[in-house]
């Protein structure tokens, strides 16, 4: 007769597990599959905390450039009628308290950041599910989480690059390259190094935990990937529309 292991507990706060999700994914997945409960707090802890940071230090940068009268311009500046230009900049001199500057900021990247892994761990599972996984609800928030973790990073260079450069980013990923095209620059933003390795480590987490083949994590991955980003865009496409509205 043989005796079952039962799955083991995960630790509430589990620090230790962020650098080996980096260098040791395959391992450490593993590792996340076969606990009885949710790990997901430890990561979105972490990035809630870089989120705040980007955060403050964005909102003290633009509150010391407005102290010496320097105004960060949106990448389609050119494009807007005098009216425009002259309404927002009126905008910006009036929007330099801190509830601008740090307090909606921090409110809408937290609702971003756990609103985003809630959706994308309930799409993929529902994807893994319908491609033959057989995972949980729990278990996919759990490695949406972990596998999130490459973003973590990108907070810390961005954080970096404002304290050397004495700004905020005003093009993120590769919105640089769309020119006047607000759609594919707010596709382009989400794209970069970081945004790869995420998938790769979703492929990888799904792979393990919904015991899913490698061409169908990798499937189920891309799709709602490529969902969230077109949704993401169209979001952000419509809220610049109404902005350049409100402002003309």
């Amino acid at each position: 007769m043989t005796e079952s292991n039962p799955s083991a507990p995960a630790k509430r706060f589990d620090f230790a597990r962020i650098l080996p999700v980096f260098f040791q994914p395959q391992r450490t997945f593993t590792e996340i599959a076969g606990e009885s409960n949710a790990s997901w707090l430890t990561p979105m802890l972490t990035l809630s905390l870089s989120a705040a940071l980007v955060v403050f230090v964005s909102g003290f940068l633009k509150a010391r450039a407005a102290m010496l009268g320097e105004i960060t311009l949106p990448p389609d500046w050119q494009y807007w009628t005098p009216d425009m230009q002259n309404n927002y900049m009126q905008a910006q001199q009036a929007t330099q308290g801190p509830v601008f500057l740090y307090v909606m900021p921090l409110v809408s990247a937290l609702v971003v950041l756990w609103l985003g892994w809630l959706i994308l761990g309930g799409l993929l599972h529902l994807g893994s599910t319908l491609l033959g996984g057989r995972g949980s609800m729990q278990g996919a928030l759990s490695i949406a989480g972990w596998a999130n973790l490459p973003f973590l990073l990108r907070d810390v260079l961005r954080m970096i690059f404002m304290l050397l450069a004495g700004h905020g980013i005003v093009s993120p990923g590769l919105s640089g390259f769309a020119g006047s095209a607000i759609f594919l620059s707010k596709i382009l933003s989400q794209l970069d190094v970081f945004f790869v390795w995420n998938a790769i480590l979703l492929i990888v987490g799904f792979g393990i935990a919904d015991g899913l083949p490698k061409n169908k994590a990798i499937i189920g991955v891309v799709i709602v990937l490529l969902i969230l980003l077109l949704a993401l865009a169209g979001t952000g496409s419509l809220i610049s529309s109404l902005g350049g509205t409100l402002t003309s």
